[in-house]
């Protein structure tokens, strides 16, 4: 239940920050109003999926080899390793065929921290322990 909690606040938070911006983009099908609906929630979900791996495991990495550039910025560099995580699951989202879009780096900063201010008020909100 706790993955599948965690997978829809991370599908809502990328489905508003594609919402606010118009750098960030999730290509539907054609077809009726339904099937394209449909269709774009599945990519969401799927996104959300790419998102946590690379959250969960290229992450901790990219933290670790950069710690000295984060504690010199005082953890600003934090923004920049979740902009690059973002751009990567639209790289790996694109690879795979999935309609997911980033244009460009300051749009992939913007839409890390809408991201990140959408789960920490959901996870407040239905407070999952």
């Amino acid at each position: 239940m706790r993955f599948v909690s965690w997978l829809l606040t991370t599908a809502l938070a990328l489905s508003i920050a594609a919402w606010l911006l118009d750098g960030i983009a999730f290509e539907g099908s054609s077809g009726t109003f339904t099937e394209q609906v449909q269709d774009k929630w599945l990519d969401v979900l799927l996104v959300a999926l790419i998102l946590g791996v690379i959250t969960s495991f290229v992450k901790p990495i990219v933290q670790f080899l950069s710690l000295p550039f984060i504690i010199l910025t005082i953890g600003l560099f934090l923004l920049v390793i979740n902009a690059l995580m973002l751009m990567l699951t639209a790289w790996i989202a694109g690879e795979v065929g999935i309609g997911f879009e980033v244009d460009g780096f300051w749009t992939a900063v913007v839409g890390s921290i809408i991201i990140t201010i959408v789960t920490w008020a959901v996870d407040l909100v239905v407070d999952r322990d």
